[in-house]
């Protein structure tokens, strides 16, 4: 299957929009693997396995991985999801941005290496950038739109032009990725929870293509105003939440806790789509 249709099929399956964002931090682990991050594949595949029927994707952050080392772990985790959850889809969440040539060579990595069913990217350097990945047909990317990070706005909520109601950067974004851009309708936009009038506007410029949205839970967005926003019968959401389940306990029950907030915000989720 496609991505959106492993996506729309694991939402049904799991009655679902909760994306768990992969960011192992050894030095957050519970007791007998904290601090090692040879463990960084052990603790990421009992969170999958204590939380693969509540989700509609997983999202590991290749830089968590990389800046230990453990790019080999990462493979295996990727290993682990497609045996063990093969019904759920991974977005690799990278934020590459480069030129169409060295594009290709991170589009290889992330669909080929790790077998990633989609991939965040940044658009700033233009679709040239962009259609490397869109030459995988069947897998999905993600542009950031409007980012959850407060420095979003240095660029993000600036204006095209002084001309008086010239869009703002973010809204010609989404136009791009609802156009000219979606050539096979492999496009999303990620939108941050932190905020809702922005993931609103969004959704108003791009009705049908799909938003991932960080930021629910330890980054403080609002899992009921982030699906009032964005959710639509005829557009989908995934709404992404890391560090409030990956370290819902520092013991030894932390699978069983991280299951628990997993289906909590799993729940509050589905429930504000009234």
């Amino acid at each position: 299957m496609s991505f959106l249709e492993m996506l729309g099929d694991a939402q049904r399956r799991h009655r679902s929009m909760l994306c768990v964002g992969l960011d192992p931090e050894p030095s957050r682990f519970p007791a007998g693997l904290r601090g090692n991050a040879n463990k960084i594949y052990d603790f990421c595949a009992r969170i999958v396995d204590a939380t693969a029927d509540l989700v509609s994707s997983f999202k590991p952050q290749i830089a968590y991985f990389a800046a230990h080392r453990a790019e080999s772990q990462l493979e295996r985790l990727m290993e682990h999801i497609r045996r063990v959850a093969p019904q759920v889809p991974v977005i690799l969440d990278a934020k590459r941005g480069d030129i169409g040539s060295t594009a290709e060579q991170y589009a290889l990595e992330a669909f080929e290496r790790y077998g990633a069913d989609a991939v965040t990217l940044s658009p700033f350097m233009g679709f040239d950038s962009v259609q490397p990945y869109l030459k995988y047909h069947g897998k999905g990317a993600f542009l950031l739109c409007r980012t959850s990070n407060p420095g979003g706005d240095d660029l993000q909520n600036q204006r095209l032009s002084s001309v008086e109601g010239a869009p703002l950067l973010y809204e010609h974004v989404a136009r791009l990725a609802q156009g000219p851009w979606n050539l096979n309708g492999q496009l999303g936009l990620v939108v941050g929870a932190t905020y809702p009038n922005e993931i609103e506007r969004v959704r108003q410029i791009a009705p049908h293509v799909p938003l991932l949205i960080p930021g629910v839970g330890a980054q403080g967005g609002d899992a009921m105003a982030t699906v009032k926003a964005g959710w639509r019968a005829d557009g989908d959401i995934i709404v992404n939440s890391s560090r409030a389940i990956l370290y819902a306990s520092a013991d030894a029950d932390f699978e069983q806790a991280a299951r628990r907030v997993a289906e909590q915000t799993r729940d509050t989720l589905e429930r504000a789509k009234g």
